[in-house]
């Protein structure tokens, strides 16, 4: 029981950090390799976890293995475009200015029900507010609605917005942000200052970040609350 327990801790520190490896996606949008490899990981992984008697070596060098091969088609998958083609597809139009590529639907098998499912998904009620709808390898959908259905934006109306930037985050949980200070020009006897502002010390903040405005947003802790 013990021998299970700590080969499952092992492959799942492996199997952790082939997947930091091989880049931030979501299952959603894990190209075809990349979803193939995954699900190869997690069989390999599955054999020598309950498998007492097989090396858990067995599962870490294919696992490896597959981290090497996805690195290496990510590669080339850079450098070729014709070789991103075969290997990830290119991008579908079912949507098509205004009107459905029913010749696109029928290669995709992708039928009516599906597109309003996804478009539903995108915040589109109806067929007649799209433009072009385009399915990517991914599997998602994107979509771009009629000119006459978009989200109306400042410059529209002539309107340049102020520049906001991004904000940063200086205190989670009682732990000061030493890093983002260092972004922003400031340090810690600057953030105890602001902070004491609202009553408190940082490490009894549960946040506190800074917007591009210049604008802080504190929260003390629920423990600190009188």
């Amino acid at each position: 029981m013990l021998v299970t327990f700590i080969r499952s801790i092992v492959l799942y520190i492996i199997i952790l950090i082939v997947m930091r490896l091989m880049g931030k996606r979501e299952i959603g949008q894990l190209q075809p390799f990349e979803l193939v490899i995954a699900i190869m990981i997690a069989d390999l992984a599955s054999i020598p976890m309950t498998e007492v008697g097989i090396p858990i070596q067995n599962g870490i060098i294919p696992i490896l293995g597959l981290l090497v091969m996805h690195l290496i088609i990510s590669v080339i998958n850079m450098k070729s475009i014709r070789t991103r083609e075969i290997i990830c597809g290119k991008p579908t139009m079912l949507v098509y200015r205004g009107k459905i590529n029913e010749k696109a639907l029928r290669r995709e098998r992708f039928t009516i029900n599906e597109l309003e499912e996804r478009l539903r998904g995108n915040n589109i009620n109806s067929l007649g507010d799209v433009e072009y709808a385009i399915l990517e390898t991914s599997g998602g959908l994107s979509v771009i609605p009629k000119p006459s259905k978009r989200n109306t934006i400042p410059e529209d109306f002539g309107i340049e917005p102020e520049y906001e930037g991004i904000p940063y985050d200086l205190v989670i949980d009682g732990v000061i942000m030493t890093e983002n200070l260092k972004i922003i020009g400031r340090d810690e006897n600057w953030l105890k200052k602001e902070v004491s502002k609202f009553g408190i010390n940082p490490k009894q903040a549960l946040v506190v970040t800074l917007d591009g405005k210049g604008q802080i947003f504190c929260q003390k802790k629920s423990k600190f609350e009188k």
